[in-house]
């Protein structure tokens, strides 16, 4: 049976600024910046701006008809070699299966993009198949917590300003995996960078995002790793004095992915910096120095019961078996009960 074949967005991005235009795109899932970044370029892309003035058609899914954005798509260009067309939020256009007939035979001067946001079509259809053989299909998905810090470090590199680990860590776990909220905040330490300096550093972060480069989420995974008690506390003392800053329920997201990962380098046939980064998944050695030091400081059985501490003080966190334990309250014992 056949199966639709899934590019990658650097592989998408790539041949469009190589110029190798596929007659139809249709871009869907669930994560919005990577539809919205290739839409972009393809803009920028395929035409110049004195072309778009006769060769750019742009429809809206809750207004449009199929029939006629296909009578567009087989138009010719004027005084250019494509014509664009952009479909915008097609999951509200009835009728897409009509596309079915059009994508067999597609016009080779017009680029039909067609963006299907918030969720994905069944790629058992025929006109998905249709599209995957004549053009591109690409499934947009959420980043995993683990794939933010590798995304903000690209980021930035591709406009030659650096960052560190650390720094990119302590944005990864105070924004989250949402891109519409991180890429504000990296726009703003983009446009906030001094004059002549072209590297994020964590004081920059604290001074325009507002995490405090000592006293974050990373700092106190950190802490506890290392079993520094002494940090750790200073650090839950300041999470209980500024509980809106520093919720509880990202913090034992944090150690929980943590802890959860620890427990699978136990089984490991090899317990070494190149075997930890692969069964982990890990794009930087930075990272595989924590779990070596959590394996020496932490046994299984100890990692076992620190799992299960923090599915319970999870449940307190909500509410379940707590009348009047604060999250800072909460917090203080549940690091007490992982580095005793």
């Amino acid at each position: 049976m056949a199966t639709v074949s899934k590019l990658t967005f650097d592989t998408i991005r790539n041949d469009i600024l190589q110029r190798r235009f596929k007659p139809v795109y249709l871009l869907m899932g669930d994560e919005a910046y990577f539809i919205d970044a290739l839409t972009d370029l393809l803009h920028e892309t395929v035409l110049t701006e004195t072309e778009r003035d006769f060769n750019l058609l742009t429809f809206y899914g809750i207004d449009s008809d199929m029939n006629v954005i296909i009578s567009s798509a087989r138009r010719f260009p004027m005084m250019a070699e494509h014509q664009l067309i952009l479909v915008k939020e097609a999951q509200n256009l009835d009728n897409l299966e009509l596309l079915e007939h059009y994508v067999k035979n597609p016009m080779p001067s017009t680029v039909l993009v067609i963006n299907y946001k918030h969720g994905t079509v069944d790629r058992r259809k025929a006109w998905i198949k249709q599209i995957d053989k004549t053009g591109v299909v690409f499934e947009s998905k959420k980043l995993y917590d683990n794939q933010i810090p590798p995304f903000i470090t690209t980021y930035f590199r591709e406009k030659q300003i650096g960052i560190d680990e650390k720094s990119a860590r302590m944005l990864a776990d105070y924004v989250g995996n949402d891109l519409s909220k991180l890429i504000p905040q990296l726009q703003k330490l983009e446009v906030s960078l001094p004059e002549g300096s072209n590297r994020v550093t964590s004081g920059l972060i604290e001074k325009n995002v507002g995490i405090s480069k000592d006293y974050n989420t990373f700092e106190l995974q950190n802490a506890i790793i290392r079993k520094d008690i002494l940090t750790a506390n200073r650090i839950v003392d300041y999470f209980g004095n500024n509980p809106k800053e520093n919720p509880i329920m990202a913090t034992l997201a944090v150690l929980f992915n943590y802890f959860s990962n620890l427990l699978e380098c136990y089984w490991l046939p090899q317990k070494d910096e190149a075997t930890i980064m692969a069964a982990l998944n890990l794009r930087s050695n930075y990272f595989v120095r924590d779990y070596v030091t959590g394996l020496r400081n932490y046994n299984a059985g100890k990692v076992m019961a620190i799992i299960s501490d923090l599915r319970t003080f999870d449940a307190r966190s909500k509410g379940i078996d707590n009348i009047s334990a604060s999250q800072g309250e909460l917090l203080k014992e549940l690091v007490y009960r992982i580095m005793h």
